[in-house]
C-alpha cells in the first residue's frame, strides 16, 4: 500500500463502548525491543478489587480493562488500540494470582478516563473525579457480629471508616466509624453506603466507580444504612486541588 501515513497524533476511541470479543492492539517497548506490537481480544471490564496489585491505583480509578494481548515489562504506558487505530486503553501489567506465577491477563487502564485526565491536567492540573474523601471498608469484610448489631442481613455496601474535615463527604454530613487502640471498629458503626445515584452496590469499589463519573460542583446522591433503615444523603462534590 504506498501514499498511507501514519497520524502525527492518535486519537481516543470509546473504552465503554468496547465489546467482549472485539480485537485490541497493544504497542511498547518490552526488553527495550521498540515498537513492539501484540494484539488479542478485550475480554471485560474488571473490578480493581479483583486485579492483584499492592498500589493504592486501585482506589482511584477502581475498574480495568482486561485482554488476552499482551502487555509485558516495558509495554506499560504505551496504547492500546481497537481496529481502527483508536486509543481504547494505556497498557498497565500483566497481571498474576501471585509473584510465582507468569502474568497472563493484560491489565489496561481504560481510555475514557485516560481522555479525562488528559483534559483535566491541561486546563486545571490535576484531574478532576468525582471523590467523597473518605475511606471505606467492604461489608463482607466485616465481622459478622458487628453486621448484625447494625441490623444487617446483607454482605453488600460500604462502611464509611473516616470522613476528613473539610471533604465533600464530611460537609453533606456523612458519618463515619469509631476506633478502639488496637485500630479495631467499634459500635455503633458509621454510615454504610449501599447505593449511588439509584444503583446498588457490592463494595467500595462501586462506590469509587460510580462517585467518578461525576464532576466537581455535581451532586451524588447516597443510599446509606444509617440507625438500621435507609436513608438518602446528597453530596455536592468538590474540586481537586494540587498538593
Amino acid at each position: 500500500m504506498t501514499g498511507v501515513t501514519a497520524p502525527a497524533t492518535l486519537s481516543f476511541g470509546s473504552s465503554a463502548r468496547l465489546l467482549p470479543g472485539q480485537k485490541l492492539i497493544t504497542l511498547g517497548t518490552p526488553f527495550r525491543i521498540q515498537n513492539f506490537v501484540a494484539s488479542g481480544v478485550f475480554s471485560v471490564a474488571a473490578s480493581a478489587r479483583d486485579v492483584p496489585r499492592n498500589d493504592q491505583l486501585g482506589a482511584e480509578i477502581s475498574q480495568y480493562l482486561t485482554t488476552t494481548a499482551s502487555v509485558q515489562q516495558g509495554n506499560s504506558g504505551g496504547p492500546v488500540l481497537d481496529s481502527r487505530g483508536a486509543v481504547v486503553g494505556v497498557a498497565d501489567l500483566n497481571a498474576a494470582p501471585n509473584a510465582l506465577v507468569p502474568g497472563t491477563v493484560g491489565i489496561a487502564i481504560p481510555g475514557d478516563l485516560v481522555k479525562q485526565s488528559l483534559d483535566d491536567l491541561e486546563k486545571i492540573g490535576v484531574p478532576q473525579r468525582g471523590t467523597l474523601g473518605i475511606t471505606m471498608v467492604d461489608l463482607e469484610n466485616l465481622d459478622p457480629a458487628l453486621r448484625q448489631l447494625a441490623g444487617l442481613s446483607s454482605s453488600e455496601g460500604a462502611l464509611v471508616d473516616q470522613v476528613p474535615a473539610g471533604t465533600a463527604a464530611a460537609r453533606a454530613g456523612l458519618r463515619g466509624s469509631l476506633r478502639n487502640s488496637k485500630d479495631q471498629l467499634l459500635a455503633p458503626l458509621g454510615d454504610i453506603i449501599v447505593g449511588v445515584d439509584g444503583q446498588r452496590v457490592q463494595d467500595s469499589f462501586d462506590v469509587i466507580r460510580l462517585v467518578a463519573t461525576k464532576r466537581p460542583g455535581q451532586t451524588v446522591t447516597l443510599k446509606v444504612w444509617r440507625n438500621r433503615q435507609e436513608v438518602n444523603v446528597k453530596v455536592t462534590l468538590l474540586k481537586r486541588t494540587l498538593q
